[in-house]
């Protein structure tokens, strides 16, 4: 690894910190360098704050560090336009340094390119492309929902070693298959997404809050796949305010059972009819919904079922498994490999990440690898 890729890794690393705070912004991550030291670093720290170069430029301010005769690592191309937060290239072409190397360019249409033309108009030297790749993978849910308007969608679960996802009813014992520290997890992983979704089945046997705890200022849509509105009314997606609700059914309910649709509408939550699919709410219909109202990320939360319908349709973009030292036998139910072996296909996950809390094993993993060009970055 040269220098200036250990240089741009570090930009990654504090870019990574923003996750769960910063979306639907990607997460940018900035060091300053000069005479080969590091002089300054900033990351893009929440939504609607100073992002990563402005917050870099105030950190070299902090210790009298000018940028003139500076390199800046930047992970996604600096904005041009004003937004909630000023142009940050008219910040970088103020403090003047001499050369801005970016991992990757923003293809938002607000940018792409925009802003790497306006540093080579002010004579700074811009070079565009050194770790692409990883950049891409940190903010691949920013790129696609860019691209094609569709969000991305993480299948989440936590198991035990034969594949259980939940304990009996009246087995005893904990009914968490994961630890507090994964549990943990699960909740910053809500915090960046703007929906999470599970089938009536989940509803049904859990009755979950469906938030993340603590929320931070952040509410996701709450989504339930209920194809025959079999949702208790008294649950507390319905019942409860925290967040957004919607409760997805096919058009056949709406003859069947009006008198429920409107009872649920009355309590505030949403009832979407969706386009049928074999009976079933149709899941790519609903995708492109939640596209239409700018839901970058989805979070699928539900059970064998509809984790892998998601799967055989070929709807999911990543993987996220927490797997509990855990051997559930008789007393574990939602048995996820019978369901993977009646109807989903082998998939080889990319980009794969293993990451422990205490002794659950988490396995993360892209459903397709993202490959960029094996160019040398571009002057």
């Amino acid at each position: 690894m040269t220098q200036e890729e250990k240089y741009m890794q570090l930009a990654l690393k504090l870019a990574r910190r923003g996750v769960g705070f910063v979306e639907p912004n990607p997460a940018v991550g900035c060091v300053v360098v000069k005479v080969d030291q590091v002089i300054g670093k900033g990351w893009h720290k929440e939504f609607g704050g100073p992002h990563a170069e402005i917050n870099a430029i105030e950190d070299c301010r902090g210790i009298g560090a000018t940028l003139a005769r500076a390199t800046m690592y930047v992970t996604l191309e600096p904005c041009c336009h004003e937004g909630k937060t000023g142009p940050c290239c008219d910040a970088i072409i103020a403090a003047n340094p001499a050369k801005v190397i970016i991992a990757t360019p923003d293809p938002a249409d607000h940018a792409n390119g925009k802003g790497i033309e306006r540093l080579r108009a002010a004579g700074i030297e811009v070079v565009v492309g050194l770790c692409k790749q990883d950049a891409e993978v940190l903010n691949a849910p920013f790129f696609k929902f860019v691209r094609t308007r569709r969000p991305w969608v993480t299948l989440k679960w936590a198991q035990s070693i034969d594949g259980k996802l939940a304990a009996a009813s009246g087995s005893g014992g904990d009914r968490w298959i994961s630890n507090e520290l994964s549990r943990k997890d699960v909740h910053k992983l809500r915090r960046s997404v703007g929906a999470i979704l599970v089938g009536a089945g989940t509803v049904i046997a859990d009755d979950p809050f469906l938030t993340p705890r603590p929320s931070r200022g952040k509410h996701p849509l709450r989504i339930v796949l209920d194809s025959n509105l079999r949702i208790p009314l008294k649950s507390r997606i319905i019942s409860t305010k925290r967040s957004p609700s919607m409760i997805v059914c096919t058009a056949g309910v709406m003859q069947t059972k009006q008198e429920k649709i409107e009872r649920i509408r009355k309590k505030g939550v949403e009832v979407f009819i969706s386009a049928q699919n074999e009976g079933k709410c149709d899941i790519d219909s609903l995708l492109t919904e939640l596209g239409r109202r700018g839901i970058q990320q989805l979070l699928v939360e539900g059970g064998p079922e509809v984790i892998t319908a998601f799967l055989k349709g070929n709807h999911a973009d990543a993987v996220r498994v927490y797997i509990a030292p855990k051997i559930m036998g008789p007393t574990g139910t939602a048995d996820i490999n019978k369901a993977m072996a009646k109807s989903a296909t082998q998939t080889q996950l990319h980009h794969a990440n293993v990451q422990t809390f205490n002794q659950d094993a988490c396995i993360t993993g892209l459903i397709k690898e993202i490959k960029t060009p094996a160019t040398p970055p571009q002057q």
